[in-house]
């Protein structure tokens, strides 16, 4: 059977989070625009830092709960990663919709609404209500994603 484009695109997702090298929450994102896959990407240390897998985990180690202190933390949240090789590579990702494994926190929240993007596809969720104040407020589209539903 034929996946509808959402599920096509969250499988995406789901294989873009394999590569990810965080210990404590793997995420993956797709950015797609015009049924066209314009960048992905997935937690983990910027290119040629060491991973956290190898320096050990800094949130671990300071006991920090998830959704806070995100300035403590060697990696790149999807989102962030895949907005950056979208801008590193020229493609603009204005009226895109993104697919992330789960919901933004509150600062991938704000470079997505900066970057133009329109909707957003999740499917875990995580402990940020300031992201989804700030994604309604912005008009950002959102939907949870849900096998059953996808179009």
């Amino acid at each position: 059977m034929r996946p509808s484009w959402d599920e096509y695109y969250m499988e995406m997702a789901e294989v873009a989070k394999k590569r990810s090298t965080c210990l404590r929450r793997q995420v993956g994102a797709v950015i797609v625009k015009n049924q066209r896959i314009l960048a992905s990407g997935y937690n983990g240390a910027p290119s040629s830092i060491l991973h956290c897998e190898e320096a050990g985990c800094l949130r671990e180690k300071l006991q920090v709960p998830s959704g806070e202190r995100h300035e403590l933390c060697r990696g790149l949240h999807a989102e962030q990663n895949t907005i950056i090789q979208a801008a590193l590579h020229g493609v603009g990702i204005k009226d895109s919709t993104i697919y992330v494994t789960h919901m933004p926190c509150i600062i991938c929240t704000k470079m997505m609404i900066n970057a133009g993007i329109k909707q957003l596809i999740y499917k875990g969720d995580y402990p940020d209500s300031l992201s989804q104040e700030m994604l309604k407020e912005a008009g950002i589209i959102v939907k949870k994603y849900s096998k059953d539903e996808s179009s």
